[in-house]
């Protein structure tokens, strides 16, 4: 991944550490900037500075992450008053455990309602076949006043790119040429997007019944320029 020509060093604040790192880029791309200690990336970075902005009372919480690794998760574990993790496995079934990690459908949770006061992801939503049962099962396993905070890839544009449907058969249905992810977790190390999100991104939250949804950037300075948008949605407002 080095690029010679682009590589780079500086030193700023980051929002997982809580303090001021050292940050390295290898080379002129997002994924490849990190900081020296937490590791973290400029999307972890982006939503852990946004989580610190929104949620003031984080070790009051009872969060609910779609991941069971990372910087991210790391943080909420030392902060949060609770976090409950999850992944995705094809051939578990959800509420299963495979390693000690849960196995979860994002478009079908087996948790009760009102069991999370914030839920947070990164990248996930773009992978979930049907986004709209996702959005409607956040909403449902918040509580009154509770916060879904994550990223997913946004384009300028309102309408959001549909890259491939499933259909009622459970066949893949492309639409646009196929587009992966790298992904940690399937040993095929990537994952179909089944869209690209646009702005009416808060449009389909509002449709799942949050009452304020919005795009905002983080507050903190992230190196080089790499600052990703992050999507705060409450489900009994601001």
């Amino acid at each position: 991944m080095v690029h010679w020509s682009e590589l780079r060093a500086t030193v700023a604040y980051c929002p997982i550490c809580n303090g001021n790192r050292v940050f390295i880029r290898l080379k002129d791309y997002e994924i490849a900037s990190r900081c020296v200690v937490c590791r973290a990336s400029a999307v972890s970075e982006s939503i852990a500075s946004v989580v610190r902005s929104v949620v003031l009372d984080i070790g009051a919480k009872d969060v609910y992450e779609l991941s069971s690794r990372g910087p991210l998760f790391a943080y909420l574990k030392n902060h949060a008053k609770s976090v409950t993790s999850s992944e995705f496995f094809f051939d578990v079934a959800p509420g299963d455990f495979r390693d000690g990690v849960q196995c979860q459908d994002v478009q079908k949770l087996t948790y009760s309602d009102s069991s999370f006061d914030v839920c947070t992801s990164t990248e996930v939503f773009e992978h979930v076949p049907d986004d709209a049962k996702a959005f409607a099962e956040m909403f449902r396993v918040l509580r009154g006043n509770g916060i879904l905070i994550f990223t997913v890839p946004l384009r300028r544009e309102h309408e959001t790119l549909v890259r491939a449907v499933m259909t009622p058969e459970g066949q893949i249905r492309h639409i646009l040429p196929a587009e992966y992810h790298g992904d940690p977790i399937r040993d095929s190390g990537r994952i179909l997007a089944f869209r690209t999100y646009g702005q009416d991104i808060v449009e389909k939250l509002s449709a799942a019944g949050f009452v304020d949804a919005k795009i905002i950037l983080p507050a903190d300075r992230i190196p080089w320029g790499y600052a990703r948008p992050v999507v705060v949605a409450h489900k009994g407002g601001s």
